[in-house]
């Protein structure tokens, strides 16, 4: 029997789409990051170069990837919502924007720390630290924007705009280390191979498949609570057992 998924793409049938999906993502997270954080501490080996300090990757990487893609899809989002005025897609892009500022600062949070026993400095003004700090303050900018502006609508079409045009920061972010002389070093998982030990590709590719579900079931969460607040006022929320 096919499934039309079209359906779902009204805040009526997603909130309840969303709701039980929640708790398998989340679960999942969490066995993941267990497992992930197991592997990456206490069965990967200790890097030859950079000793016991190379371990902070399994949770900076992972984050900093997460801050990327999150990006690209809440600008994607906003982006439908403003060129078909669809109310879902706004609401997507909002719920997204927290999840991926908080990944944001781990990524630079993480990156100090090991920077200073790496780069004997906290912070310095590289380019792929910078425009990571840029994206941030997009992020932030993306927030603070949209608070800002009483009427929702109004609201969903100034962020859009700042969202999409934020958006060309990213590939900058990613290809910064090929385009400038920076101090960050280059991908060390290529598509040509890795000389990564076997038990830190399954930690870090843990870790990362777990910073997915975690921002899946947190964005889940959050627009629930959007479209509650955007529709309070319908009959259908009204009704529901939660509400009541």
């Amino acid at each position: 029997m096919a499934i039309n998924w079209f359906k779902y793409s009204a805040p009526t049938t997603f909130y309840g789409l969303a709701g039980k999906m929640i708790p398998w993502f989340a679960f999942s997270a969490a066995i993941l990051f267990a497992i992930g954080l197991y592997i990456g501490f206490y069965v990967a080996p200790t890097d030859y170069q950079q000793g016991e300090f190379y371990r902070i990757i399994f949770i900076h990487v992972p984050s900093s990837i997460l801050s990327m893609f999150l990006y690209l899809i809440m600008a994607g989002y906003a982006a439908l919502g403003l060129i078909f005025n669809t109310r879902l897609s706004s609401m997507m892009a909002t719920a997204i924007a927290p999840t991926g500022a908080l990944f944001a600062f781990i990524s630079l949070w993480t990156g100090a720390l090991w920077g200073k026993p790496m780069w004997g400095a906290w912070w310095v003004w590289d380019a792929r630290l910078t425009s990571e700090l840029i994206l941030l303050f997009l992020y932030l900018g993306f927030i603070a924007l949209h608070a800002s502006i009483d009427d929702p609508r109004r609201a969903d079409r100034a962020s859009a705009l700042l969202a999409i045009v934020g958006s060309v920061n990213v590939p900058i972010i990613y290809f910064s280390v090929k385009w400038w002389n920076t101090l960050h070093q280059g991908s060390t998982i290529k598509f040509t191979g890795t000389t990564m030990h076997i038990a830190m590709q399954q930690a870090m590719f843990i870790m990362l498949a777990a910073c997915w579900l975690y921002a899946i079931a947190v964005v889940l969460a959050r627009v629930r609570s959007i479209i509650l607040e955007r529709e309070r006022h319908t009959k259908w929320v009204t009704e529901l057992p939660e509400v009541k």
